[in-house]
């Protein structure tokens, strides 16, 4: 049974003859085609599950190929476009035009495999060019998880809306690029992209930071004017900026310092905040007002610990992202080192999984990432002599597995909670009285402003 029909598009017959044989070895059905007449009739005729396509060609380029078939789209056939002089315009604008890759040439066996299987997986599923040009430019969410994929079309949903939108998710979840991608997927997607910072805003130059100053030099509400202003880590906005903020909200315009015209909000504010904003609202430490403006759609990022089952594809997402944009040396996990870093709990998320990946491909040794190589890496993650639990419990008595399943659990739980036992107590269900004496038998150290 063939694994599937690709059409090879290309005007050098050693490229040809060369993709042909490599595809077809691995099951594939290949047919090629030298120019663009041959290639459409080969595609009409094919009806392939994927096309190689080749941008420089001497009748018709590749980019007017793609550019229609992408008017009369052909069941969702993913195009990779080719190119041995290709530039970052080019794949851009392949990308905007609808292809699902971009693979130079002399192209590299490892990739062509991984881009192609890949495109296959992703063959049929009927996604927009919009949404490819979103996923680019945004970073769309990488998982097929439950979870994911519940992500995924909460935020196309909103996307299309103009209301303040609020990401709620722990650190690390990729929350500004998950808002880069609601932006390219909105009717501002042509305007700009503008981060605020809520930890690097300084009370003393909250007005001229938001509103600028004069006419001559606008802040970042003008910045961000018929595009998207991100505000990241809200709830550590200083009160000024809390109070500055719901004002031009509540009037939908503001004022530039030392000017007396009055300025119409046209930008879409999208936020991010930690699960614990909500506290700091009911305790008085972040305006209701303005979490109430923000928060008009809210959407739960959820932390990686909840979609373990896409650790693998993610492991392999970031390999493929670090060779192609930081020219790492490309390496590959073993079943193994997945099946342990699928059971990791991930206390910051795909940032930490981005950084680990970056450092395993950084590291010298053989393409097969093993296990004994994550664990290593993994006993530099966590506090000297307390490894995260182990696959051998099994091995040990059961006093001694459930005191050290007990170490690791609260361990990793109080790194979520910041060291603070308040939140922990209350994140484990345990009276904060017993927790203390639990912590204390365990030898786990509490830091200073636990509470």
């Amino acid at each position: 049974m063939n694994a599937g029909k690709i059409l090879v598009v290309d005007d050098e017959a050693d490229i040809r003859r060369l993709l042909q044989e490599i595809l077809s070895e691995e099951g594939y059905e290949v047919e090629v085609a030298p120019d663009a007449a041959q290639a459409r009739a080969a595609r009409e005729r094919l009806r392939p599950d994927l096309v190689l396509l080749d941008i420089w060609m001497p009748d018709t380029d590749g980019i007017t190929l793609l550019r229609e078939w992408a008017v009369d789209a052909l069941d969702g056939c993913p195009v990779v476009m080719m190119s041995g002089h290709g530039t970052v315009e080019t794949a851009v604008e392949a990308t905007r035009l609808g292809a699902y890759d971009y693979i130079e040439k002399p192209v590299s066996l490892a990739k062509l495999l991984r881009v192609v299987q890949r495109a296959l997986d992703a063959r049929g599923r009927r996604v927009s060019h919009k949404f490819v040009a979103a996923a680019a430019g945004g970073a769309a969410p990488v998982g097929r998880s439950r979870a994911i994929s519940q992500l995924r079309n909460e935020l196309v949903r909103l996307a299309t809306s103009s209301a303040p939108l609020l990401l709620m998710g722990e650190s690390g979840t990729e929350r500004e690029q998950l808002a880069r991608f609601v932006h390219h997927l909105g009717p501002n997607a042509a305007g700009p992209f503008v981060v605020l910072d809520g930890r690097m805003l300084r009370e003393e130059t909250v007005a001229v930071t938001l509103l600028g100053v004069d006419r001559t030099n606008p802040g970042l509400l003008e910045q961000a004017q018929d595009g998207t202003l991100f505000l990241g880590d809200i709830e550590d906005l200083p009160p000024g900026a809390q109070r500055l903020l719901s004002g031009v909200l509540s009037k939908g315009s503001w004022v530039r310092t030392g000017d007396d015209a009055s300025v119409p909000l046209s930008a879409r504010l999208i936020a991010s905040a930690r699960p614990d904003i909500t506290s700091r609202v009911m305790a008085e430490q972040f305006r209701r007002d303005l979490y109430a403006q923000l928060s008009v759609l809210v959407v739960r990022v959820p932390s990686l610990r909840d979609y373990a089952e896409d650790v693998p594809e993610l492991l392999r997402h970031h390999v493929d992202l670090l060779t192609e944009t930081a020219g790492l040396r490309f390496r590959r996990f073993s079943v193994a080192a997945q099946n342990r870093l699928r059971h990791y709990p991930w206390p910051d998320n795909i940032r930490e999984l981005r950084n680990l990946t970056r450092r395993f491909l950084l590291n010298d040794g053989p393409e097969e990432i093993g296990l004994e190589e994550v664990e290593r890496e993994l006993s530099t993650q966590t506090p000297a002599g307390e490894p995260l639990v182990k696959h051998d419990l099994l091995a040990l008595p059961l006093r001694e597995a459930r005191e050290q399943f007990e170490r690791a659990y609260l361990q990793q739980q109080l790194l979520l909670c910041n060291g603070k036992v308040g939140l922990l107590a209350k994140r484990v269900d345990m009276e904060r009285t017993h927790l203390y004496r639990k912590l204390r038998s365990l030898g786990i150290v509490i830091g200073h402003g636990e509470e």
